[in-house]
């Protein structure tokens, strides 16, 4: 388990690295094989058979209802040995306002996306990264299946359009969570090294506190609390965080205490 976790945790880190080095490029679809579709269009192609028939006679009503009343075209296709390419463009019709996700089991992360351009004014492509690095990577998969993973990343979408759109995947994971905690201790860190005191009779050093704000506060503000505040509203990470930076603080300022008593008694 401890194991497990170690690797989601590295996977995080890992996402949200590719979150701020790369911009989300849709699936390309190269091939073009349109007997692999339905005679009929619905809005769930399982070729991979990763639904069982229940869950996606389901979806297909959901998507439907959800297209009629909000005007969003959603569509999945889940392959695995061949993909009907381009196909999907004409069988669906799929315009500025579609999202089309794909579902392929060959590679690392089960999930894609192809995106309409109206879409990307409530949905930025940070959020697309970031959804599919959630429900899409191998460990998320293997824990829920492959049908959880669309169908939760689906819901997600669902609500962001419903709410008028989204920024980042609303909902804070463990491991999202455990990223920023270190940063928040880390910012503590710094700002209770910086407000050591360096002269005789003063108390903090405020100045160089304030030096130093420029590193401290993008690991607390920016990465320690930021994502939290923006994908929950559950004030017990948070109030995690502001401890754990206090406690770095606290503990990196009176460093020098500890080590001259040390250095007394031996």
């Amino acid at each position: 388990m401890q194991k497990n976790f170690v690797q989601r945790l590295l996977l995080s880190i890992g996402s949200c690295l590719l979150i701020f080095a790369t911009l989300f490029t849709p699936t390309a679809l190269a091939v073009n094989n349109p007997e692999l579709l339905p005679d009929t269009v619905i809005p769930v192609v399982d070729l991979a058979n990763f639904l069982p028939t229940l869950q996606e006679e389901s979806l297909i009503e959901d998507l439907e209802s959800f297209e009629a009343e909000t005007g969003w075209k959603m569509r999945v296709l889940t392959q695995y040995d061949r993909t009907p390419g381009r196909a999907v463009i004409k069988y669906w019709g799929l315009d500025d306002k579609s999202i089309l996700l794909v579902a392929d089991g060959r590679g690392g992360n089960i999930l894609a996306f192809s995106i309409g351009d109206d879409v990307y004014e409530l949905l930025p492509r940070t959020f697309w990264i970031e959804l599919q690095t959630r429900f899409g990577n191998m460990y998320y998969v293997r824990e829920n299946g492959e049908n959880n993973s669309i169908v939760e990343a689906l819901h997600v979408v669902k609500g962001c359009l419903v709410q008028g759109g989204c920024n980042v995947v609303p909902g804070l994971p463990k491991e999202q969570w455990i990223l920023t905690l270190i940063s928040s201790i880390l910012g503590g860190v710094i700002f209770g090294l910086a407000a050591i005191p360096r002269k005789e009779g003063q108390m903090v050093a405020w100045q160089w506190a304030l030096i130093m704000s420029p590193l401290w506060g993008i690991l607390f503000l920016a990465f320690g609390i930021g994502p939290v505040v923006t994908r929950t509203a559950d004030l017990l990470p948070l109030f995690r965080n502001v401890i754990g930076f206090v406690l770095g603080a606290t503990v990196a300022f009176l460093s020098p205490t500890f080590s001259n008593s040390t250095t007394s008694e031996t």
